[in-house]
């Protein structure tokens, strides 16, 4: 029953934050460059209804992936939100009156099929709940020093240079932020606001706060195109090893490992595919 709830609520929370990303897209880009990375960038968003709207569809896939961390693993839960524009693209294809392409259908094949044949032959596993901070710290440096490099870099660089950097610095945040959850959601399930007297919850509004304000800098600096494809591969990816790494959480082995990797190669390219899409 735990495994049903975490893959239906990981599948809603792909849906939402796919659309949520769109909307907010569109608001985002029509802000001015001096904004970006700048507290003003929010203040000026929040004035616009279609980014609050999508700011809310966020937040509701942010709780949803939530409960689905709180049944289920990364190493299940993630691949499984990798697959927000499947859901999304038809939405936004029938919205506009128009068809989707070849093209695009391959890419959904591919994203749907390489998810598939990952989940298809990861072994069950349940892993650590919340695992102790000496675990956390290498990860929580690693992911500083990933910040700390693209993000000085991004802001000497113009255009798509900068959009893919600020993403790719934003992805590897919402992997820890997935990371983060899982603990907090198990010492929630665990402790109830007892949960309140450890640092995690603190470190994932920390890690929430600044990933938000890369995704918006990136959404502003340049098209969905661009910062879509890094975000959607690199949190999925990053979430799954620190599932591994500090979770304890079983990939597959041998053969099966094969199988893991060429279906995550799959996925990765029919994710690109779709976020290309006009």
């Amino acid at each position: 029953m735990a495994t049903v709830v975490a893959v239906v609520a990981a599948l809603a929370a792909a849906c939402c934050f796919a659309v949520a990303a769109v909307m907010q897209q569109a608001a985002a880009a029509s802000e001015p460059e001096s904004a970006s990375l700048r507290p003003r960038l929010f203040l000026d968003l929040m004035r616009r209804p279609l980014w609050l709207a999508g700011a809310a569809m966020s937040v509701l896939s942010y709780v949803i992936q939530g409960v689905a961390l709180a049944f289920g693993s990364l190493v299940l839960v993630l691949p499984l939100a990798a697959l927000d524009l499947v859901f999304a693209l038809p939405m936004v294809a029938w919205r506009r009156r128009k068809r989707l392409t070849r093209r695009e259908a391959v890419g959904a094949l591919c994203t749907a099929g390489g998810v598939a044949a990952f989940l298809a032959v990861l072994p069950p596993s349940t892993g650590i709940v919340a695992p102790d901070l000496r675990d956390w710290l290498p990860l929580l440096a690693l992911a500083a020093a990933c910040v700390c490099v693209l993000v000085p870099v991004g802001l000497r660089r113009p255009g798509r240079t900068r959009t893919a950097l600020y993403a790719a610095a934003a992805g590897v945040l919402f992997a820890l932020l997935d990371s983060l959850t899982r603990s907090v959601a198990g010492l929630f399930r665990d402790n109830g606001i007892g949960v309140l007297a450890h640092w995690e919850p603190y470190g994932l509004l920390l890690v929430g706060g600044t990933g938000m304000l890369l995704a918006q800098s990136s959404f502003q600096a340049g098209p969905l195109t661009v910062s879509l494809p890094l975000i959607d591969t690199i949190e999925p990816i990053g979430g799954v090893l620190m599932g591994a790494l500090v979770f304890q959480e079983r990939l597959a082995t041998s053969g099966a490992l094969a199988v893991q990797g060429l279906g995550a190669l799959a996925a990765v390219a029919g994710i690109v595919v779709l976020d290309r899409s006009p």
